[in-house]
């Protein structure tokens, strides 16, 4: 991101709008503390959780800058989730959303990020926050059918299954499974899917899981990268709505839900949920939680 979006970015998120010198004071501490520092460094989060982030792993840096990098879909999960609930994270990168749920709020996790070096980052960060009993972290890859896929491995957040007939110096391969074969005994109710672009093989191998009563909500990211591969933003809406999940947007500060035509056109994420009035009652009835001074 170049550096004049990112300062837009940054003071036009939500939680910084009112208090834009002191979100920029942030991004400054952050570069210079960062490159004064070798290694990692442990930033306090939210409800006690905490991460170890580098520099230029955006993933993170994002929720220094921002408190909430996802506002919407972030204060979601802080919202609907409850400790008895299981979160399912496919695509979990460095594990902003598995320290939300898992840490901040207290439910079971299943976790998948397939990149091996990112997967150990991640394992850092659910081990300094006592998760691993929680967690159950895969470094595997999640698709339509169980073999083996070529990922990149150096892109950051930004890692993805390689199209047939591309090469890259990164290349590296991955055991992949279906979500049906992972889950076969366990009844999510929240899940993530951030896969660049290969929602749509998740989702055709999670028929079962789609099916499950107890799945409420689905997090997914619909931003166009689907079209590498052949697949469409428009296919994977039509898909949830065969198993009752109509895409919403969220207000985390009215804690309201409002359903869109078709995606969220203000965030690279859309909000996926059947029992609307379920979902809804619980988020009204969540506890606060308090980010960049705010109460959310």
């Amino acid at each position: 991101m170049k550096l004049t979006n990112l300062f837009g970015h940054i003071i036009n998120h939500p939680l910084n709008r009112n208090h834009k010198v002191r979100a920029i004071m942030r991004f400054v501490r952050w570069q210079l503390g960062s490159r004064l520092v070798r290694g990692g460094i442990l930033y306090p989060w939210v409800n006690g959780t905490r991460f170890i982030v580098r520099t230029g792993e955006t993933g993170l840096t994002q929720n220094i800058y921002c408190g909430l990098q996802d506002y919407s879909e972030m204060a979601f999960v802080l919202h609907v989730l409850r400790q008895e609930d299981l979160f399912v994270d496919i695509g979990a990168n460095l594990g902003s959303y598995t320290l939300l749920a898992c840490g901040a709020i207290g439910a079971r996790g299943y976790v998948f990020e397939p990149v091996p070096a990112t997967y150990a980052r991640l394992m850092d960060n659910i081990r300094i926050n006592n998760l691993s009993y929680k967690v159950n972290a895969f470094n595997i890859g999640i698709g339509n059918k169980a073999g083996e896929l070529r990922f990149t491995s150096n892109q950051d957040t930004m890692n993805h299954v390689v199209c047939e007939g591309d090469e890259h110096e990164s290349d590296i391969r991955i055991k992949v499974f279906t979500l049906d074969s992972l889950l076969k005994a366990e009844n999510p109710c929240v899940m993530k899917i951030d896969v660049e672009g290969y929602e749509t093989l998740v989702l055709r191998g999670a028929h079962c899981v789609l099916g499950r009563e107890s799945l409420h909500s689905i997090i997914i990211e619909l931003n166009g990268n689907g079209k590498k591969y052949g697949f469409d933003d428009a296919d994977i809406v039509c898909t949830l709505a065969k198993y009752g999940f109509r895409p919403f947007g969220y207000d985390p500060l009215n804690r309201s839900l409002h359903q869109l035509d078709v995606k969220n056109k203000e965030s690279s994420n859309t909000i996926f949920i059947k029992k609307v009035d379920y979902v809804e009652m619980r988020c009204k009835e969540a506890s606060a939680v308090i980010m960049q001074g705010i109460e959310i």
